[in-house]
């Protein structure tokens, strides 16, 4: 009979928690519902369908636009480009971004002004940024072809962005410009969390300044890196604003990505049944390699966290 007012006492608590959760949880839940849930299941649903905007959908179709757009040159295309795009962000960022957080590590003058300089790209909107840049890219008139002629070159007669062999390259530029910051700054704070006395040690032992960033540096930088690494692969499979302000996806599809080409069927074409098949699609594509990235490359940081984790309690 003692325990019954403890117990009780302890299921108020418990549900008194359980309220303040659902209190705080449930503002983003409603949120996520209905700007993320509700469209997918709309965009779905439109996928099944021949539908041109307006009106009631009549005629079901079934899978015939998943099968429009898998049959679609221009969106096996648009698909290659979003896996350049990728594998491009992460070969350059990541040794560049790196080797910029190592610098930037160091106590030296100005650092809090370069470090902001690095990180403010990345805070401009996509859309100014794109502009900064088309403006810049124009032929004969722009500040590239510009300083190209001052030293005596010339850039491609329809400029970078609108060369079939340059537009890409133009555009991968323009994104390590805009996204390279935010690798830095994350780079930057996991270097913080490095112990120093790691580095006194390996001094102490002798090892160069190449064999520290090797076998210490990196290593212990391994999550924030992969963290990374999966954050720049998501946002370029979903790249939109940056390649529309300045190219709109051409020269002749030369630039165009995923996101460009079921907003060209929807706006452009008004298909928007092949358009929400091609944003499921996507949806898809992004999920399987996150999924894929967590199960091989993240959970390897919680599988160590475990390990060390057992050790010290023993």
């Amino acid at each position: 009979m003692a325990g019954r007012p403890g117990g009780r006492r302890g299921n108020g608590a418990s549900i008194r928690k359980g309220l303040e959760i659902t209190l705080f949880v449930a503002p983003a839940l409603a949120l996520l519902t209905l700007f993320v849930a509700v469209p997918i299941a709309r965009a779905v649903q439109i996928s099944f369908f021949k539908w041109k905007g307006f009106g009631d959908f009549e005629k079901f179709v079934g899978l015939d636009n998943y099968r429009r757009v898998l049959d679609n040159p221009e969106f096996i295309e648009a698909f290659q480009h979003n896996m350049i795009i990728v594998v491009a962000s992460i070969a350059i960022q990541l040794p560049l971004g790196l080797a910029i957080a190592l610098l930037l590590n160091r106590k030296m003058r100005f650092q809090g002004t370069i470090r902001t300089l690095i990180f403010v790209p990345y805070v401009i909107s996509e859309v100014i940024a794109g502009v900064i840049w088309y403006q810049m890219f124009v032929p004969n008139e722009g500040l590239l072809d510009t300083i190209l002629d001052k030293i005596g070159l010339s850039g491609p007669q329809q400029g970078f962005l609108g060369t079939l062999e340059t537009a890409l390259p133009a555009l991968v530029v323009v994104l390590t410009w805009k996204y390279l910051g935010m690798a830095v700054i994350l780079f930057l704070a996991g270097l913080q969390g490095v112990p120093e006395e790691l580095y006194e040690a390996a001094q102490l032992d002798g090892a160069s300044w190449w064999q520290i960033q090797r076998r210490i540096t990196v290593p212990m930088l391994g999550p924030t890196l992969r963290t990374w690494a999966f954050l720049s692969m998501i946002g370029s499979l979903q790249l939109f604003d940056m390649v529309w302000v300045l190219t709109r996806g051409g020269p002749a599809n030369a630039t165009s990505t995923m996101a460009t080409f079921l907003i060209q069927q929807g706006t452009q074409r008004s298909n928007y049944g092949i358009a929400a098949a091609a944003s499921v699609i996507l949806f898809v594509v992004a999920l399987v390699l996150a999924l894929t990235y967590q199960r091989f490359v993240m959970n390897r940081d919680n599988t160590v966290t475990v390990v060390r984790r057992k050790k010290v309690s023993r």
